[in-house]
């Protein structure tokens, strides 16, 4: 199996701007084969330029520009590129489907954050060190920089990657590992409804609270973020000291409740995983469920708009991204799958109106947000417990259906 393991670094103030020039080159050649691709379409020939042209070119650019280009490691501009060829390939995909396709874009120098390196050796090297106590990490071009490991990493490194989050940089390693001996198993099985009032209730009865961290940083955000509307909009480059005081400030705070949304992630997946074999959880659409509602224009009035909710729907989607539910569900999947569990999506559809009792389903099941109460044969229950009561079932149902 590959784990990712994610270490800060601590880089002198010249590897720091060595690896600032890293990413502005990285996003230069990104941005120049971007532009090399829309001009080739829009030619009366149609020409398309493939990945495999585009890195073939890599030898005459880095000798045409040694002091930027060719200061960097070959096999990281071949990611980039490959990068670009991804997302190319994302756009096609999504035409072909229908979707929303979403043509490539460019990219700003402070939006191209990450320098990919295919292997360990190329380019870079992991513990360049080893006869050092302090852990370090060499790039080509920046030298042998400072890293904090906190935890020792295990397996063989397969690629290694540079990001920068806001004024820090981390290091980005994947490891192959062989498959972690699986918990012992506990005989229990769960089933997990997704909620904004609470987080998560398992089908046992549980509730684990909704922490409300973007809600509880939403004052110093709206502080922060009126500052610095207070400046104009300019690059980098041209920002003055207060200026930069007040974009840094606005980056900390959101990378701040970012890193409590995973830390609550990881810790409610961890709890779930060790005390169940099998897990189930309804398999919601994030992205529908917090769609702005579409405008309705007045019959009677050209130009004009009847209402349609979208303050009242803001806030409910405010509400779900500020739960991280998708973030949520990812790494319950990777701990299960490390740790020899079981986990399945089901259906959400009337999990909520269904009777656990008697199997009638109505939507006066549901009086309130938080009550249910069956028309039928009378059974009172918590409307989120019902809920993750029918997901369990709907699970153990579709896991007997197709055995692994």
């Amino acid at each position: 199996m590959i784990r990712a393991y994610k270490f800060l670094m601590r880089p002198t103030v010249r590897q720091a701007q060595a690896l600032s020039e890293m990413l502005r080159d990285h996003c230069t050649l990104y941005n120049g084969a971007l532009q090399e691709r829309r001009d080739a379409y829009r030619h009366v020939s149609k020409t398309t330029v493939t990945y495999g042209m585009q890195s073939a070119q890599l030898k005459e650019i880095r000798a045409f520009d040694p002091e930027r280009q060719g200061r960097w490691s070959f096999s990281s501009q071949q990611a980039t590129l490959r990068r670009l060829d991804k997302a190319f390939a994302a756009f096609f995909r999504r035409v072909k489907s229908g979707d929303t396709a979403g043509y490539p874009r460019f990219r700003g120098v402070n939006w191209f954050d990450t320098v990919d390196f295919p292997r360990d050796g190329d380019g870079c090297r992991w513990d360049s060190t080893p006869h050092d106590p302090v852990t370090r990490v060499r790039f080509q071009g920046v030298g042998h920089v400072r890293v904090n490991q906190h935890r020792p990493v295990a397996g063989h490194i397969k690629t290694v990657s540079v990001k920068r989050e806001g004024r820090k940089w981390f290091v980005v390693l994947t490891a192959e590992q062989d498959q972690p001996e699986p918990l012992p198993a506990t005989g229990s099985v769960a089933g997990i409804d997704l909620g904004i009032a609470n987080f998560l209730t398992d089908s046992n009865g549980d509730f684990v609270p909704n922490p409300r961290h973007g809600r509880k940083a939403a004052a110093q955000l709206v502080s922060a973020q009126q500052a610095l509307s207070r400046f104009p909009r300019c690059k980098a480059k041209d920002r003055t000291a207060n200026h930069q005081r007040a974009v840094d400030k606005v980056a900390q705070l959101h990378g701040k409740v970012r890193r409590q949304r995973l830390d609550h992630a990881h810790k409610t997946a961890l709890d779930l995983v060790r005390a169940h074999d099998f897990i189930a959880h309804e398999d919601l659409k994030i992205r529908n469920m917090s769609k702005a509602p579409a405008p309705k224009p007045d019959p009677d009035q050209p130009g004009a708009f009847l209402p349609n909710g979208a303050a009242a729907k803001a806030g409910l989607n405010t509400s779900i991204n500020d739960a991280g539910w998708g973030v949520f569900l990812t790494i319950l999947h990777a701990k299960a799958e490390s740790a020899g569990r079981e986990v399945i999506a089901v259906s959400p559809r009337n999990t909520s109106r269904t009777c656990p009792e008697c199997g009638h389903t109505a939507k006066e099941n549901r009086p309130t947000q938080e009550k249910f109460h069956c028309v039928s044969c009378g059974h009172h229950a918590h409307a989120d417990t019902v809920g993750a009561v029918n997901v369990l079932r709907a699970g153990l149902v579709r896991r007997h259906a197709n055995p692994a």
